[in-house]
C-alpha cells in the first residue's frame, strides 16, 4: 500500500513525520480547516506520522456542504492511503462526531480516539437544540454581510491565541466556512452518537476545555459510554481548546497515543 503521501489526489491534506511511525489523523471542526491542527502536527510529527484532511464544505473541499457520508469517505480514503491501515482518530466538535462515526464504522482501524468538544448527544432534546442552532447559523450567514461578520471575528479570535506568527497566518489564510454551522447541524441531528461510541472496543480520551460548558454537561456520560473511557479537562479553556491551549493539548495526546501504544 502506498501511504507516503504522494499521489495525484493530495490536495486538502497535510502529512508530516516519518512513515514508519504510528499514525494519528487530526479531525477539525465546523467552520475552521485542518490548519486548525498546525500546533499540534508541527509538535508531533518528529516522533508521530500524521495526517491532516480538510473535511466537505471546509478549505480545499468547500465547494459542496457539509454532510456526514462525504466526511466518513474522505477519512476512509485518508486511512487507506496515507497509514498503514490503522491511526489514532483526534477529533474536535463536529470533527469530533465524525471520528466517531468513523470509529464505529471501521473500530479495526482505529487504534485509539481522542474527542474534543463533542459530548453532547444529539438525541432527544438535543436534537431540537441543535437543529434549531444550525437553523440560526443558517439564517445568520445566508447573507453575505452577516458571513463575513463572523469571517472576521473568527480571525481576529485566532489572532487572540498564543500562536507562532506563521502557524497564525495559515490558519487564517486557509478562510472560516461559518455557513457549515448551519449544514451540519440538520446532518448530525438525531444521530446518536453515544451509542456508536460504546461499540468501540478501544481506549477514548474526552479531553474538554474547562470552559465549555455545553459539552462538559455531557462529557461524563460520554465516557461511561465508551468501553475504556478517561476525561480530562483542560483549565481557562473554552471550545476550541487544542488552539486555546495549544501546547497543553499536545502533550495530553501525546501522553494517550504512548500509554495506548504500549497497551497495543
Amino acid at each position: 500500500m502506498d501511504w507516503t503521501g504522494e499521489g495525484p489526489d493530495e490536495t486538502g491534506i497535510d502529512v508530516a513525520g516519518p512513515s514508519d511511525a504510528d499514525s494519528i489523523v487530526f479531525v477539525h471542526g465546523a467552520m475552521f480547516t485542518r490548519k486548525m491542527w498546525l500546533p499540534q502536527t508541527r509538535a508531533l510529527s518528529g516522533e508521530y506520522h500524521t495526517v491532516a484532511p480538510d473535511l466537505p464544505g471546509h478549505g480545499t473541499r468547500a465547494g459542496k456542504p457539509f454532510r456526514m457520508e462525504p466526511a466518513i469517505d474522505v477519512l476512509e480514503s485518508v486511512v487507506d492511503r496515507h497509514t498503514d491501515g490503522s491511526a489514532t482518530l483526534v477529533g474536535l466538535s463536529l470533527g469530533g462526531y465524525a471520528a466517531t462515526e468513523y470509529a464505529y464504522r471501521h473500530p479495526d482501524e482505529v487504534d485509539a480516539l481522542v474527542l474534543s468538544g463533542s459530548s453532547v448527544n444529539p438525541v432527544n432534546t438535543m436534537e431540537l437544540g441543535t437543529r434549531l442552532t444550525g437553523g440560526m447559523s443558517r439564517l445568520l450567514t445566508k447573507p453575505d454581510i452577516g458571513k463575513r461578520a463572523v469571517e472576521k471575528l473568527a480571525a481576529r479570535w485566532v489572532r487572540q491565541r498564543d500562536l507562532a506568527p506563521d502557524i497564525e497566518r495559515e490558519i487564517i489564510d486557509a478562510g472560516f466556512y461559518p455557513k457549515q454551522f448551519g449544514d451540519a447541524g440538520p446532518d448530525i441531528a438525531g444521530r446518536d452518537f453515544r451509542a456508536a461510541l460504546s461499540t468501540y472496543p478501544d481506549s477514548t480520551l474526552i479531553l474538554n476545555g474547562e470552559n465549555d460548558k455545553l459539552m462538559r454537561r455531557g462529557e461524563r456520560d460520554h465516557a461511561a459510554a465508551a468501553r475504556d473511557g478517561r476525561v480530562e479537562v483542560l483549565a481557562g479553556a473554552g471550545h476550541i481548546c487544542n488552539l486555546h491551549r495549544p501546547e497543553t493539548y499536545t502533550d495530553r495526546v501525546r501522553r494517550f497515543v504512548s500509554q495506548t501504544a504500549r497497551v497495543r
